[in-house]
């Protein structure tokens, strides 16, 4: 149950506020599995970087302070 405790929001800004709240919780049921992590993974870089680090190339460490 959402209640307003402060204004007076339109019926539309009442409807947006309720579709983003069942989104997320809608998004929050389907991602997580009902299991909880083992410590081991709390900090694992997986969880916390979406998509990998770029390689840096063969001569990156020459550009990263020296000037040409």
């Amino acid at each position: 149950m959402i209640k307003v405790v402060r204004g007076n929001p339109t019926p539309e800004e009442l409807a947006a506020a309720l579709a983003v709240v069942q989104a997320r919780a809608a998004a929050t049921a389907s991602v997580s599995s009902g299991a909880p992590l083992p410590p081991e993974e709390w900090s694992t870089p997986a969880r916390i970087a979406r998509h990998p680090v770029p390689r840096p190339g063969p001569r990156s460490w020459a550009r990263t302070y020296w000037p040409s």
